[in-house]
C-alpha cells in the first residue's frame, strides 16, 4: 500500500529517520467550493489546515490557523462533542452524520491532501495511532513527527519539504488530545511558527 517515495521523501527519511508516506496529492473534497476564494496562503502553497477540533493538537492547530489568517475547517463528531464539552462555534467545522470520533478522523484524512501527525512521545496511542492508520490504507501522504525525535528547527524543515515534496494545499493536522499529553498545544504551536511563520501583529 506504500508508494514509491519521492526524492525528497526519501531524503527526509534517511536524514531525520521519520516516518512519512509520499502519494499524488487527490482533489476529492467533498465541500463544494473550499478550495475556491481563499484569501491567504502560506509561502510552501499551503492554502487550509483542517483538523478534528478535539483539543490538544487539533485545537491548536485550528488557533494556529485562525491567528495566521490562513482558512481552516475539517470535519467533527455529530454534536460538535470533544473531551471539554461542545466545540466552540468559531471552529468552522462540519459535523459528521455519526457521533463516532473515528468517523471524522477517517474523513479528515480522506479529503485533504496530506496529513501531519505531532506527538511528545514516539509512540502513538488511541486516534493518534488510528490516524496513522488510516492514512495508510487510504493511501495518502503522511508525515509523525515526535517531540523525542529531533530538534525543532530540524522538524520544522521537515514539515516545509513534505507540504512542498507533496503539493499540500489542505493539510490535516493530528495528535493527541490535552489530557493524554499535556503540552501538545504549546509544541504544536512552536512547529507550526517554526515552520510557517507567524503572522506579524501591530
Amino acid at each position: 500500500m506504500f508508494a514509491a517515495a519521492s526524492t525528497d521523501n526519501q531524503n527526509l527519511h534517511r536524514n531525520f529517520g521519520w516516518r512519512i508516506v509520499n502519494q499524488p496529492p487527490l482533489w476529492e473534497s467533498i465541500f463544494p467550493g473550499d478550495r475556491l476564494g481563499y484569501t491567504a496562503a502560506m509561502p510552501c502553497g499551503l492554502l487550509k489546515i483542517v483538523s478534528g477540533g478535539q483539543t490538544g493538537a487539533d485545537r491548536a492547530a485550528l488557533d494556529w490557523a485562525l491567528a495566521n489568517g490562513l482558512a481552516c475547517g475539517g470535519w467533527c463528531p455529530l454534536g460538535r462533542l470533544a473531551e471539554d464539552g461542545v466545540i466552540d462555534a468559531r471552529y468552522p467545522l462540519r459535523e459528521t452524520p455519526e457521533p463516532s470520533p473515528a468517523q471524522r478522523t477517517e474523513w479528515n484524512v480522506r479529503d485533504s491532501d496530506g496529513t501531519l501527525i505531532v506527538s511528545l512521545a514516539k509512540r502513538l496511542i488511541g486516534g493518534t495511532w488510528l490516524t496513522e492508520d488510516l492514512t495508510m490504507r487510504l493511501a495518502k501522504p503522511h508525515l509523525v513527527l515526535a517531540k523525542e525525535d529531533g530538534e525543532l528547527p530540524a522538524q520544522a524543515t521537515a514539515l516545509r519539504q513534505f507540504i512542498a515534496a507533496n503539493n499540500i494545499a489542505v493539510l490535516n493536522v493530528a495528535g493527541p488530545r490535552a489530557s493524554g499529553e499535556p503540552g501538545i498545544a504549546s509544541h504544536l504551536t512552536a512547529l507550526l511558527n517554526a515552520a510557517l511563520g507567524q503572522k506579524e501583529t501591530g
